[in-house]
């Protein structure tokens, strides 16, 4: 009898633990208050073959993507090498309006979460967001490596490896002054202007 009744009492922590942990995902999509039309469609991860770095015609800002082709990520300093010093990122990809949501950046020794908003460029929404310059979100850019950029419904965005990023981040901290681009490849007309 005993047995029986450990066996039975043991059945349903069994088919628990078959279950997934919850995530953070389940939450945040319970969270979110979409319009009465519903979100977006995701967005399939654009090809970044060929993407680069370059110095955009406004100081202290960085745009990347295919040469010829629009934006895909800026990253943009805000009051260089002073107290208040920020770096602002885009995901340059169409966001809902009044949608918030959490950018990863993932880098070869840390994952940094920065919060993005929809914000209005031009006539179109983009994600987009701002952490202090000194945050250590900002050391995910540490190594000139293979890097991603993902936006939940943007897809993912991989980074080729580039100094830029690395140069314009301790710049912007006050470490040392940003260089301007040493390559004519690099100008902003190489790439497309965004959305």
């Amino acid at each position: 009898m005993t047995l029986r009744f450990l066996a039975a009492s043991a059945l349903p922590l069994t088919l628990t633990a078959c279950k997934p942990p919850p995530s953070d995902a389940v939450a945040a999509r319970a969270m979110l208050s979409p319009s009465a039309a519903g979100p977006s469609q995701p967005l399939a991860s654009p090809d970044t073959t060929g993407a680069v770095w370059a110095q955009s015609a406004q100081p202290q800002r960085l745009v990347y993507g295919v040469p010829g082709q629009q934006v895909l990520v800026s990253l943009e300093c805000l009051d260089a090498a002073t107290p208040a010093a920020r770096l602002r990122i885009a995901r340059h990809a169409p966001a809902d309006q009044g949608a918030g949501a959490l950018l990863a950046l993932i880098g070869n020794r840390m994952v940094a979460r920065i919060a993005v908003d929809a914000t209005e460029q031009g006539s179109n929404m983009i994600w987009q967001g701002e952490e202090a310059a000194a945050h250590p979100s900002w050391d995910a850019f540490a190594d000139p490596v293979d890097s991603t950029i993902t936006v939940p419904g943007a897809g993912l965005v991989r980074l080729n490896p580039s100094l830029l990023p690395v140069e314009l981040v301790t710049a912007c901290r006050g470490i040392v002054p940003l260089a301007p681009p040493a390559d004519p490849a690099s100008t902003p007309a190489a790439i497309a202007p965004a959305l």
